[in-house]
C-alpha cells in the first residue's frame, strides 16, 4: 500500500515509520501524500486509539529531500500542494499522536514532530530548525506550534540561529515530553503509546478540540465550546465506565467509545 513509509496496526496502536533510511527519511512528495493517507486511515479506524510516528534507521526525518528542489520551483506552491495537506490531516486527527524522535529531526522533520501531541526523544535525538541554513523560513506549521511550546523569544532564537537542540535540552525547554534511554527505546515508546491507547479515546479527541480552541476563541466562546464538549463526553460509554469503576473501586477498562 505504501512505498516511502511502513504502516502497521497492533494492540490499538498505529505505527507509522518514515521509511527512507538511506536518505535520513527526507521528505519527497510521495512521502507527504503517504503520511497524510496513513494518518487519515488511522483516524477512521476504530481499532486505532493511538498513532506513533517514527523513523527507520538512525534519523527521524532530515526535512525536505534537496535532490527534489529546483531553483526555479515555487516553494509556496510546494507547501500548498504537499506539506499543507499533510499537516492539516495531522491537525484534524482527534486521536493522540506521538512523535517518537529516534534521531535527528530537522527542517520539515522538526515541523512534523512539533505537530504531534507528544514528543518522545531518544538520547541520540536532536532537533534543528534548519531552514535558515538554506535561506528559507520555517514552514509546515513550524512557528505556529513552536511559539506555543517555547514562547516568542525562544522561537525567534531557534528559527533565526538554526542551532541544534540536543535531546536533553529539548525536554528542559519544553520541546519534548520525555527523554528515553537508547537501551529501552522501543520498550518505553510502546509502553507510552499503550498507555494512551488505553485511555478514553473520545475524551482525548474533545481535549484536542478544546486545546485548539484556546488559540482562536474568546473566553466566552471557549466556555460555550467547553460546555458542548463536556455534554458529548458525558454521553460516552467510557464516561459511564469511569464512573462505574470509581464507585466499585476498580480500575476502569475503556473501550474508546
Amino acid at each position: 500500500m505504501f512505498e516511502t513509509i511502513r504502516y502497521e496496526v497492533a494492540d490499538g496502536i498505529a505505527w507509522l515509520y518514515l521509511n527512507r533510511p538511506d536518505k535520513l527519511n527526507a521528505f519527497i512528495a510521495q512521502m507527504n501524500r503517504e503520511v497524510k493517507d496513513a494518518v487519515k486511515a488511522a483516524s477512521t479506524d476504530d481499532e486505532v486509539r493511538c498513532i506513533v510516528i517514527t523513523g527507520e534507521g538512525r534519523a527521524f526525518c532530515s526535512g525536505q529531500d534537496l535532490s527534489e528542489v529546483d531553483e526555479n520551483m515555487d516553494h509556496g506552491q510546494v507547501l500548498r500542494d504537499h506539506y499543507g495537506p499533510m499537516m492539516k490531516q495531522i491537525r484534524e486527527c482527534e486521536k493522540p499522536i506521538v512523535a517518537a524522535v529516534n534521531g535527528v529531526a530537522a527542517g520539515a522533520g522538526f515541523s512534523l514532530a512539533l505537530a504531534c501531541d507528544f514528543r518522545l526523544v531518544s538520547e541520540r535525538a536532536s532537533l534543528v530548525n534548519a531552514f535558515i541554513h538554506v535561506g528559507l523560513i520555517p514552514d509546515s506549521g513550524n512557528l505556529y506550534y513552536l511559539t506555543q511550546l517555547v514562547g516568542h523569544a525562544k522561537a525567534t532564537e531557534l528559527a533565526m540561529l538554526g542551532e541544534k537542540v540536543p535531546a536533553a535540552d529539548a525536554v528542559e525547554m519544553g520541546l519534548a515530553n520525555r527523554l528515553i534511554p537508547i537501551d529501552t527505546w522501543e520498550e518505553d515508546v510502546t509502553t507510552f503509546a499503550a498507555r494512551l491507547a488505553a485511555l478514553p479515546t473520545k475524551a482525548i479527541g474533545l481535549i484536542k478540540r478544546s486545546l485548539k480552541a484556546t488559540t482562536t476563541l474568546s473566553f466566552e466562546d471557549y466556555l460555550e465550546q467547553e460546555a458542548q464538549g463536556q455534554r458529548i463526553a458525558g454521553l460516552t460509554k467510557d464516561h459511564r465506565e469511569g464512573v462505574s469503576a470509581f464507585m466499585q473501586k476498580r480500575k476502569p477498562v475503556y473501550s474508546g467509545q
